[in-house]
């Protein structure tokens, strides 16, 4: 992360941490290197001075901080001290070494399908904590993202808030990064966990082409976008495009759970280091069937994951579910033919007639027409006999 001097204005203390550098600056407030009597560096925000009488810019300083609190694990910087009620608030989280996500593409170009798998994997298992604390971060991007040498970190919960609150600060003001925000979002509907979902597919996808899969242009533009075109991933991976697609679907509940997505982003990783093909082509479903056979959590499993649906109902390995939402849907399918299936109880191989029945074996018919025959012949013997005697 790059790093820059102390200004005059600079605070050098705050708190019991000793200020070094300038990590940045955004909206809220200044973030400073700070190390305490134990020499442990941490990353200290400051609010800025015209803003810490402003209530509203207190709450959501406060609201961050309270985020950091909750969370236990995942992919976020530890919160280390905190003081919400001095004339500037501050709090102070572990510092993480390393360029943000942003950064490293900018210098460096789109990432590996390999990288960018590992990389997404890691931050989907580290939202599964986020969101198990009750918190959407709602403002998810490459340079929230933190690339350590433990792995990517999340960073900046100054706008995250309660799974199910309202995203405007201000009526027709959606809070966020355009380009990266959910159509939900910008609407104004309440924010769930798939918004953050939405938020890390569009990030995948910067990291995966170097560009926002919504181009370029004013936020009005982008904000219309995000909510009335599909995204432009034509430099994604195939292996990663199908599902990076999926997050970006315009109905939260079309796209996949944090736990499905870190659990595929991990099989693609693995894969795409050993050089392996993608298992099948990915196959796009029609929304009015999807809505109707499967339940929101299983029909991204059985839908666009290459090596899964189909292929997992013949029994194979590729096929096989990962988590709660690998049973397979009921319901039409579309996309991909299936070649014919035998009948349970048939040889494989067997004609069958039209009525589903198996011919009848030659050798069969001529023993039975032969017992006919003998039969007849013992019955009519017998008969004549009957009345030779009689007469």
């Amino acid at each position: 992360m790059a790093m820059m001097r102390l200004r005059r204005e600079d605070p050098r203390i705050v708190g019991s941490f000793r200020l070094h550098r300038r990590l940045g600056a955004g909206g809220m407030g200044v973030v400073y290197l700070g190390s305490d009597r134990r020499g442990q560096r941490v990353a200290l925000k400051v609010i800025r001075p015209d803003l810490a009488e402003d209530q509203e810019f207190r709450s959501r300083f406060a609201r961050e901080v309270s985020a950091a609190r909750r969370i236990r694990g995942g992919c976020t910087a530890r919160l280390v001290a905190a003081d919400l009620e001095a004339d500037r608030p501050w709090f102070a989280t572990q510092y993480v070494p390393g360029p943000s996500l942003h950064d490293r593409v900018a210098e460096e170009g789109p990432l590996r399908a390999a990288d960018v798998a590992s990389i997404g994997a890691a931050l989907s298992e580290g939202l599964v904590a986020v969101h198990e604390a009750g918190v959407v971060h709602r403002d998810l991007k490459p340079s929230n993202i933190l690339l350590s040498p433990k792995g990517p970190r999340i960073i900046d919960f100054g706008i995250a808030w309660a799974t199910g609150a309202s995203t405007l600060t201000h009526v027709g003001t959606a809070v966020g990064s355009p380009g990266f925000l959910a159509p939900e979002q910008v609407r104004g509907a309440a924010v769930t966990p798939a918004t953050d979902v939405f938020s890390l597919g569009a990030t995948l996808a910067y990291a995966a082409m170097a560009d926002s899969p919504f181009g370029h242009g004013s936020s009005e533009v982008m904000l219309y976008r995000v909510v009335h075109e599909e995204p432009q991933l034509h430099g994604v991976p195939d292996a990663l495009a199908p599902l990076i697609r999926a997050c970006l679907a315009k109905d939260p509940e079309d796209r996949p759970s944090t736990l499905q997505l870190s659990m595929r982003l991990k099989e693609i990783a693995a894969r795409e280091a050993q050089g392996l093909p993608v298992s099948r082509p990915p196959v796009q479903r029609e929304r009015s069937e999807e809505r109707s056979a499967v339940r929101p959590t299983e029909r991204y499993t059985d839908r666009d994951v290459p090596g899964r649906g189909p292929e997992r109902e013949r029994g194979g390995e590729r096929g096989r579910g990962t988590g709660p939402s690998s049973r397979p849907s009921a319901g039409p399918r579309t996309g991909g033919s299936r070649g014919p299936q035998s009948r349970p109880g048939t040889r494989p191989g067997a004609r069958s007639t039209s009525t589903g029945r198996r011919p009848a074996n030659p050798r069969l018919l001529r023993q039975r027409l032969f017992v006919f025959v003998v039969v007849t012949l013992v019955v009519a013997l017998g008969i004549a006999a009957a009345q030779a005697l009689q007469g």
